[in-house]
């Protein structure tokens, strides 16, 4: 999965503990560098064998929750492409959370770095900072974290390894959890494949993409990108027609802004075979209702998209050959090998 640069030449240094934590690259796919930017790093958390090893360690851990009952892989399960199958995640003592948990994959291209389905997380660093304090996931202080941690056998070994010789606090364990993340990169499906001229499509597949990217028919690509995308989806914030009036008002309620009410996150498109429920409230639980909201049931508000062009029809009036065809397409986005890659699993 990661490829090690040389330790010589690149490390950072990390006195007075003598050790230098070897600075790695992401193993980037090559249809990502022909299509996309390069993924954001910060200059303040560079990739590292030794934080990535860490920040995995961390992510499965339960200790960092008040109870070590939950972890964040049991919010974001590696073999259902990091997400929980639930319509609203779970927090200990069985708190019941308000919105579904999104996949974590090729998050170092979301170059607004505006995470969460609202959008309220400004860095993937300042996203894992929320869980563990939040009364309804992790309901933990970052105090008790830290010494949980300071106290353990192993930790602070790793930490040293890959920070120096500092004091195990917040900053650091999100830095490395955020670093795991990072490498979480999902590019090797079916479509993928074809693109690469590796395999064919089925005729069915390929009229799902025709139609995917047809204005007259399904209209799905402004908001979840295209052959020339590979992330498939925006990273922007739409209201997609789900509601007429608003019980959470989405990023309206991060900026306070009433044209943001009712919107959220696109999310992508890839490895939707494991990640059902859908939407922002898990209230969709079949592509196939997924699909017929765009055809048939889209509702009408003050901050609709204007990219949902047909909503005084209901949406696009897809035909029932076009509706099967695209999910028959969608599913060519399923990368098993990400689901399944041993640098992902709890160690």
């Amino acid at each position: 999965m990661l490829a090690s640069c040389s330790s010589s030449e690149n490390n950072e240094s990390t006195e007075p503990s003598g050790y230098s934590p070897v600075i790695i690259e992401l193993e980037i796919p090559q249809l990502f560098k022909d299509k996309l930017l390069a993924p954001l790093i910060p200059t303040n958390n560079p990739q590292t064998n030794e934080g990535v090893r860490l920040g995995k360690k961390l992510f499965f851990d339960p200790i960092l929750s008040s109870d070590k009952s939950i972890s964040c892989a049991s919010c974001h399960d590696p073999q259902k492409s990091f997400t929980d199958n639930n319509q609203v995640s779970k927090g200990v003592n069985g708190a019941v959370g308000v919105r579904n948990s999104m996949p974590l994959y090729n998050l170092a291209w979301n170059y607004d770095e505006r995470f969460a389905w609202d959008g309220k997380e400004l860095s993937l660093e300042r996203q894992v900072f929320e869980p563990v304090t939040n009364h309804r996931e992790m309901n933990n202080v970052w105090k008790e974290v830290a010494s949980r941690l300071q106290n353990d056998s192993e930790y602070p070994q790793l930490f040293r390894e890959a920070f120096g010789n500092v004091s195990i606090d917040s900053i650091l364990i999100v830095k490395a959890i955020a670093q795991f993340e990072r490498t979480l990169i999902s590019g090797n499906s079916k479509f993928d494949k074809f693109l690469r001229g590796e395999v064919t499509l089925s005729t069915e597949e390929e009229n799902g993409f025709n139609a995917f990217m047809d204005e007259t028919r399904g209209d799905c690509f402004h908001c979840h990108g295209s052959n020339n995308n590979p992330l498939w989806t925006d990273n922007k914030f739409h209201n997609n027609g789900l509601d007429a009036t608003f019980t959470d008002l989405g990023l309206g309620a991060v900026t306070g802004d009433p044209a943001d009410n009712g919107k959220f996150k696109t999310p992508s498109l890839r490895n939707l075979t494991f990640t059902s429920p859908y939407m922002h409230d898990g209230r969709f639980s079949t592509l196939e209702e997924v699909i017929n909201h765009y055809s048939e049931g889209l509702k009408n508000s003050p901050t609709i998209s204007p990219l949902m062009k047909k909503v005084s029809q209901g949406g696009v009036q897809m035909t029932e050959k076009d509706k099967a065809d695209i999910k028959a397409f969608l599913l060519t986005l399923t990368d098993t090998d990400f689901v399944k890659n041993p640098d992902f699993q709890l160690p």
